[in-house]
C-alpha cells in the first residue's frame, strides 16, 4: 500500500474521535444520531475498523461536514476552499472550535465557531472592533456590561467589542454561531 495512503487511513480513526468530541458529543449521542452502534463507532475511532463509505458517509451528514474533510483527505487542487478548522482557548475562557470562511487579514473576518462549555465562571473582555454573529444551533448567552441575553438559534447579536463582553453556550452542549468580527469597528451592513 502506499505510504501515504496508509498514512491517510490510520490518522482517519483519532480524527473522527477528536471531531466528536470537539462538538462535545458522546458515542451513545453519535450513536443515535447516526444510527450507528456504539461498538462500531468505537472500533472506527480506535483504529480496529476499517472506515468504509457506509460508515463514514452517516458521519458526514451528522457533523455536516464535506466527506474529504471528514477523513482529512490532502487538498486535491480542485478551486473549492479548503476550510481548516482549530481549536481555540480565549481569553475568555471558552474552549472552542472556529472554522475560518474568509482570509482577508486586517478586514472583516467572517468564521463558523462551535462554543464549548466554559469551565468557569464567565470572564468578560475588551479589544478593538466591532462583532456580529448569528445562532445557528444551541442557545447562547451573552454578557454585555451588566446586561445578560439568551440567545436561541435565528437570533443575531451586533455589539461593539470595546464593551467588556462574553459569549458561551447556555447550557453544558455546544452553541454554534456564524461570527463576523471587524477589526477596526467595520461591521456588515445588513441593506
Amino acid at each position: 500500500m502506499d505510504p501515504a495512503l496508509a498514512q491517510l487511513l490510520d490518522g482517519i480513526g483519532p480524527r473522527l474521535r477528536r471531531i466528536r468530541q470537539d462538538r462535545g458529543l458522546t458515542l451513545d449521542d453519535l450513536a443515535t444520531t447516526t444510527g450507528l452502534s456504539v461498538s462500531t463507532l468505537s472500533r472506527l475511532e480506535s483504529g480496529k475498523r476499517r472506515p468504509t463509505l457506509d460508515l463514514l458517509i452517516p458521519l458526514a451528514r451528522t457533523h455536516r461536514m464535506a466527506l474529504d474533510h471528514l477523513i482529512g483527505a490532502p487538498p486535491t487542487g480542485d478551486p473549492r476552499a479548503h476550510l481548516t478548522p482549530h481549536r481555540t482557548e480565549p481569553r475568555t475562557g471558552n474552549p472552542s472550535v472556529v472554522v475560518p470562511l474568509s482570509t482577508y487579514p486586517g478586514r472583516l473576518q467572517v468564521f463558523k465557531q462551535i462554543l464549548g462549555p466554559s469551565p468557569g465562571p464567565p470572564r468578560q473582555v475588551t479589544h478593538p472592533g466591532h462583532a456580529w454573529f448569528y445562532v445557528l444551533s444551541g442557545d447562547v448567552r451573552l454578557l454585555l456590561g451588566d446586561r445578560a441575553l439568551l440567545l436561541h438559534p435565528g437570533d443575531t447579536a451586533d455589539f461593539d467589542t470595546a464593551e467588556p463582553h462574553w459569549f458561551g453556550p447556555a447550557a453544558d452542549s455546544p452553541a454554534e454561531i456564524l461570527h463576523l468580527f471587524g477589526p477596526h469597528g467595520d461591521r456588515p451592513h445588513p441593506d
